[in-house]
């Protein structure tokens, strides 16, 4: 049974968009999460260390709790479904929760407007057929940050300090621009350090905010119709997306990332048949599994952590980086 858990996922909210915006400026980057992981898979080094990242604070997520991740009553086929259509959808939609939900609509984008409800459509359409009836109804609402609550906040602040001290370090000036080319086939250290330092700190915010129980997207994807319907990823959505506005608006500064490189975040672009494709894609795989790819990789650091849940996380994370790879 699921405990709608307003304030912790309420602050998980605000923690998810700090993160983003330091590697905005850091990095010029936008904070894509399918996105790292399709790189990765390709070699390229900053997604590559932005994964590890999602796996170290996984990793440390499950040692703190000592148990591994949650997961749902289904067969292996249907899971590595799930992670296979997030994959593709995706990679057609170039964009999941991250960088459509949080990145794209705090930038006003209208492509990341359509993908988001395009995806929230189809995995709620899905989960009502998938998992209708199936889980039991919601109890009284937990007000409290949980058993691991202030601990998940402490180990924040780690990450926290670095990408501040990375934000002091760096200049725009400090790097000329005839050299962005250089840049991005041979990150520097520092915007390699930026992208395990956010990668990890999303990681632990994305825990607290209980985006990562598969369980609970569930329970929020089935509506209030539904006698299990569980409203945390509101409080979510609350916590990231006034502030990602915000931030993003007014705080991203000239736009020239402080750690060199070019300013990679999209302006315009046009929606066509593959980004409504995608997008309606990855919301099925995601109303099958209940996951996508940030909470699946700091799933899997978990899992190997505490040696629980490895099959079905590594299956589905396998899944995704298989499903980017056919398209």
């Amino acid at each position: 049974m699921s405990n709608p858990t307003p304030l912790q996922s309420f602050l998980g909210g605000v923690g998810l968009v700090i993160p983003v915006h330091f590697l905005l400026t850091l990095n010029g980057s936008v904070f894509g999460i399918s996105g790292f992981l399709h790189n990765a898979v390709r070699g390229r080094r900053e997604a590559l260390t932005s994964v590890a990242g999602f796996l170290l604070g996984g990793a440390i997520i499950g040692v703190v709790e000592g148990i591994g991740p949650e997961t749902i009553s289904a067969e292996l086929p249907r899971i590595a479904l799930s992670g296979l259509l997030v994959g593709v959808g995706t990679r057609l939609a170039n964009g999941c929760t991250s960088g459509h939900m949080i990145c794209g609509i705090s930038r006003f984008s209208p492509r990341s407007i359509v993908a988001t409800a395009t995806f929230f459509a189809t995995a709620a359409v899905t989960t009502h057929f998938a998992h209708k009836n199936t889980l039991p109804p919601v109890r009284l609402t937990d007000w409290t940050l949980g058993v691991h609550g202030k601990a998940l906040l402490l180990l924040q602040a780690f990450p926290l300090a670095i990408s501040t001290t990375l934000y002091f370090l760096g200049s725009p000036t400090s790097f000329p621009t005839e050299n962005v080319r250089e840049q991005a086939e041979s990150p520097s250290l520092l915007r390699l350090l930026a992208n395990l330092t956010t990668g990890f700190n999303f990681a632990i915010a994305l825990r607290l905010s209980n985006l990562s129980d598969p369980n609970r997207v569930i329970s929020f994807l089935l509506l209030p119709f539904d006698r299990a319907f569980d409203p945390s990823l509101a409080y979510l959505a609350i916590g990231a997306l006034p502030l990602g506005i915000m931030l993003y608006h007014f705080g991203r500064g000239k736009e020239h990332p402080r750690l060199g490189g070019s300013w990679a975040v999209p302006k315009g672009g046009k929606i066509d048949s593959a980004l409504v494709l995608g997008a309606a894609i990855f919301g099925v795989g995601w109303g099958l599994g209940g996951i996508c790819p940030g909470p699946g990789l700091v799933n899997l650091g978990r899992a190997l952590a505490s040696g629980s849940g490895i099959q079905q996380t590594a299956a589905w994370v396998g899944s995704v980086a298989l499903g980017g790879l056919l398209v």
